[in-house]
């Protein structure tokens, strides 16, 4: 295993999604010249935004209103809507404020944010209320902003993705990294003053629930947080890693994008589930699954479902502007499984169901310059814990993140990194993996994690954790994590990316585990069979998990950080 390939940069953006290439394009704008962005795919279509997305959360003065009791009912709406608990307010209150500044840059640079030619809001919605999710087009977000980033004459390195941030000091020096575009492996050692990760939520974690052993049967497959561990190695703080996230959408066919369907939530006689709407609405969608996020999997278990989204009485245009949305939304693989399928909305309901629990706007915690605890590194986008993710608050938080970045570059100095042990410690890894022979297939490890995950800390509903069952998982984990490193072996560039990335798993996974331990309570679906109850004392209470010097899991509460006169939303 060899360095092949040795940058220096000012300022380098580990992962090219929607929050990496903002922070990219904010740092230029800001003055920063050296700027390297790491792609493990290519920018053009990478991330969890690759396919489009047609909701963007935001609040918007000419349409909202710009009186200061406007702003306080989009923030009290933002903050209790289905992306909006688990997140410090002070953080929530400025991406709103900064929300419009990226929806009229998207629009200049070239992405659709009025697509019926005003802007709409709908979705996601209680009738009679403040609507908050702006319906734009989404299908070419990423190649607008890849234009954009390639228009400043940011070096992109595709194919490309880190496996350890490197650290002199306490300060955040480089990042060794692996380039799989060919069979053979190469690496690439890139120094640099300051960086700033970007690299999604984390996908297979725990068992497919879908289709389990299937593991790329998800809605983000290329995502697994892989700079978000690589980060807590180095000592980064964690924040609400116990809190588990839940998505829901089309059975046995992952596809985010809920709150494109127009139906109305239904039993299978025909009775609506929730009480909001009783008709298939274009502007408010059915809410119930938002608020009652466990809807699909109860009314499984309880023998009262199947529940299904019906939009069989929706108008010609209302379907029309559903179809509209899945293709912003990056859905066109359901509309050709529709039609290949003889599937008509008219005539047939569609059964939703939960999918599995992953890592998404849990993990990093940041300021509200989107710095972390480390000096030097910045963080953006679903890999963040303390601001509720998603389209909106990636884009500005990217944004942010570049902007400090830049005025902070003149205190931040280059290392040699050459002779890093961290580097060297790692090509001998790297080396064993690829010559042993009769290795075992990373998708073994990567499996044997899902069963430990799902097995001894499973999110609910019906579903519990305790101490006995975490404290166990950690042992097998830990037994799981040695056996790997004896046992499995890589024969290509790109077998070794995903065993690097197994291992990356098992980092994200240990500190979830401290994280559960710590929440001595039943919270959401973080449900203690020892701690039953919700705690009302631990309602603005966060649980913090870092690793300390000594390479020990440290964990802590702290008091969620309180905007004055602001809604703070669910926990």
């Amino acid at each position: 295993m060899n360095i092949t390939n040795r940058y220096t940069t000012d300022l380098l953006v580990i992962g090219g999604g929607i929050a990496g290439l903002m922070a990219a394009i904010s740092a230029s704008d800001k003055g920063v010249k050296d700027i390297i962005v790491l792609e493990k795919a290519n920018i053009v279509r990478s991330g969890a935004g690759g396919g489009g997305n047609d909701h963007f959360r935001c609040y918007l003065p000419e349409v909202h209103g710009s009186s200061p009791q406007d702003f306080h009912a989009v923030m009290a709406e933002s903050m209790n809507s289905h992306t909006g608990n688990g997140q410090d307010s002070t953080l929530a209150k400025l991406f709103l404020e900064r929300s419009a500044e990226v929806v009229h840059k998207w629009e200049d640079w070239g992405i659709n944010m009025r697509p019926t030619g005003t802007y709409m809001f709908a979705g996601h919605a209680f009738p009679n209320r403040p609507r908050i999710f702006l319906k734009y087009d989404g299908s070419r977000q990423k190649p607008v902003l890849a234009q954009e980033t390639r228009k400043r004459g940011i070096k992109v390195l595709n194919d490309t993705s880190s496996t350890d941030i490197l650290t002199i000091d306490g300060k955040i020096a480089g990042v060794l990294a692996l380039n799989a575009a060919s069979e053979t492996p190469e690496f690439t050692l890139v120094r640099c003053r300051a960086a700033v990760i970007a690299t999604g939520c984390s996908t297979r974690l725990y068992n497919n629930e879908a289709t389990p052993g299937w593991m790329f049967n998800s809605a983000y497959p290329g995502c697994n947080a892989g700079a978000m561990a690589q980060a807590y190695r180095i000592g980064a703080r964690f924040v609400n890693m116990e809190l588990p996230v839940r998505w829901a959408g089309p059975k046995y066919f992952q596809r985010c994008g809920k709150g494109s369907w127009i139906g109305v939530l239904r039993y299978p006689d025909g009775t609506p589930i929730g009480p909001f709407v009783t008709k298939s609405n274009f502007e408010y969608g059915d809410i119930t699954s938002d608020v009652w996020n466990s809807v699909f999997t109860d009314v499984m278990r309880n023998g009262s479902g199947p529940a299904y989204i019906d939009a069989s009485d929706a108008s010609e245009e209302d379907l029309k502007k559903q179809e509209e949305g899945f293709i912003s939304e990056g859905l066109t693989c359901i509309l050709n499984y529709q039609k290949e399928n003889g599937l008509d909305f008219r005539r047939h309901a569609f059964e939703f169901m939960q999918y599995e629990p992953f890592v998404y706007g849990r993990g990093l915690e940041i300021d509200e310059r989107g710095q972390t605890n480390l000096k030097g590194l910045y963080a953006a986008g679903d890999t963040v814990g303390n601001v509720r993710s998603g389209i909106g608050v990636a884009s500005v938080f990217g944004m942010i993140a570049g902007e400090s970045a830049a005025e902070d570059m003149s205190s931040f100095a280059l290392h040699d990194i050459e002779n890093h042990p961290a580097v060297e410690s790692r090509l001998a890894q790297c080396e064993a993996f690829m010559t042993r022979e009769n290795g075992v297939p990373w998708k073994e490890a990567n499996l044997a994690l899902q069963q430990i995950m799902s097995g001894y800390a499973p999110a609910g509903p019906n579903h519990v954790r305790s101490a006995r069952l975490l404290t166990a998982g950690l042992k097998y984990l830990g037994d799981l994590r040695a056996r790997t490193l004896q046992v499995v072996g890589a024969s290509c560039s790109h077998t070794l990316g995903r065993t690097l990335e197994t291992l990356d798993l098992f980092d994200v996974a240990e500190s979830l585990l401290h994280a559960c331990l710590a929440r001595q309570e039943t919270r959401g679906m973080h449900r203690r069979s020892d701690f039953p109850f919700t705690n009302p004392l631990l309602d603005n209470s966060f649980v913090n998990v870092y690793r300390d010097e000594q390479g020990r899991n440290v964990t802590s509460l702290r008091q969620r950080w309180l905007a004055p006169g602001m809604p703070t939303g669910r926990v």
